[in-house]
């Protein structure tokens, strides 16, 4: 009933079966290290231009690649599955609809900003509420599992938020680019099981880095934002929240680790034929399968490329307005990356 939950390496496309083996662990493991440095010394050393660079080349690309590849993971036929869906998608649309509610409300002067830190803490509640739903609509899934010690964890992450519901939502911020890795070590130990000890020796390498920049910039003076731009770009690392911490290290590591979430979902997993062919169509399973929608898939594509040229063109009329807007919506691909990341656990 679920086919798409577990394609054969035979269902790929052979020009990508053939693409993929003359990739080695070795040459993937010397990417992965290599990207890494060059993503470190770019964000350490130009952190307020490479976050510019890098959101208005690669936002909109990844947010397609993502959108390929959920459409590649979802079943033909929801099946045992149909309820675990149905809470995802819905609480997609309304986690979405209220995130951008929250300021639209704020700038129509519908509710006072005083009420602001309750407004975020209730929507992170919400959130991790819906999270621990799917965790446990996906546990019932199999009888060997039992996924109920999610409430207890998730009732906890909510009294934590309570406490300090602004900082945790910077929390997510930092935490949300690392979930690509995750994405990548899963596909990895379903179709390339004998890379996974390569890939997490890569993963050591990570917590090195992070806590190598935060040592060599932690001591640095903070970042000009003088300007609209470079203000919104420091408040979105968190300066506002944490100002004894430099902001050159806040937003040098988070333009880090965007571009490692960039990369895994631009080049990495396009690269093992995560996302198959993406001129093909039919290596969806919505679209192969006998009665499928082909047309549909294939419109929503084009349309996912429009948008891309869409963001393109806004970011080169307005940048910072285009940015807002642009953080704002992208929370619809933050929350999406939950129930099909469940799906492959």
């Amino acid at each position: 009933m679920e086919r798409a939950a577990n394609i054969s390496l035979a269902a790929w496309p052979s020009a990508l079966v053939t693409n993929r083996a003359r990739v080695s662990p070795r040459i993937f493991a010397a990417m992965l290290v290599g990207s890494a440095a060059f993503s470190v010394a770019l964000a350490s050393w130009l952190p307020l231009q490479v976050s510019i660079a890098t959101v208005f080349l690669f936002a909109g690309p990844h947010n397609w690649f993502e959108l390929r590849y959920f459409l590649m993971r979802l079943p033909a036929r929801f099946g045992r599955s149909r309820n675990f869906f149905a809470v995802a998608f819905a609480g997609i649309f309304f986690l979405t609809a209220a995130y951008l509610a929250m300021p639209a409300l704020y700038y129509l002067n519908l509710w006072s900003g005083a009420n602001w830190p309750d407004a975020i803490a209730t929507w992170n509640t919400l959130l991790l509420l819906w999270l621990g739903a799917l965790v446990v609509l996906r546990g019932k899934q199999n009888s060997r599992r039992d996924w109920f010690w999610a409430l207890p964890v998730v009732f906890m992450l909510c009294a934590l938020n309570w406490l300090a519901p602004q900082l945790f939502s910077l929390a997510i911020v930092y935490a949300h680019p690392l979930v690509a890795l995750w994405f990548l070590e899963r596909h990895l130990r379903r179709t390339r099981p004998q890379w996974l000890r390569t890939y997490h020796r890569c993963l050591i390498l990570l917590p090195l880095l992070v806590v190598g920049m935060i040592w060599q910039l932690s001591r640095t003076s903070s970042l000009a934002d003088d300007n609209g731009l470079f203000w919104r770009i420091t408040q979105h690392a968190g300066a506002d929240l944490l100002p004894r911490v430099s902001s050159h290290m806040l937003v040098s590591l988070h333009v880090f680790l965007e571009m490692l979430h960039y990369g895994v979902w631009i080049i990495a997993l396009p690269l093992i034929g995560a996302t198959g062919a993406v001129w093909k169509v039919r290596t969806i399973p919505l679209a192969r399968r006998r009665g499928g929608f082909p047309g549909l898939i294939a419109a929503v594509l084009v349309f996912g490329l429009f948008v891309v040229a869409l963001l393109w063109f806004g970011f080169s009329v307005n940048y910072p307005a285009m940015r807002d807007v642009y953080f704002a919506v992208a929370i619809a691909h933050v929350l999406a990356e939950a129930p099909f990341l469940l799906r492959m656990i």
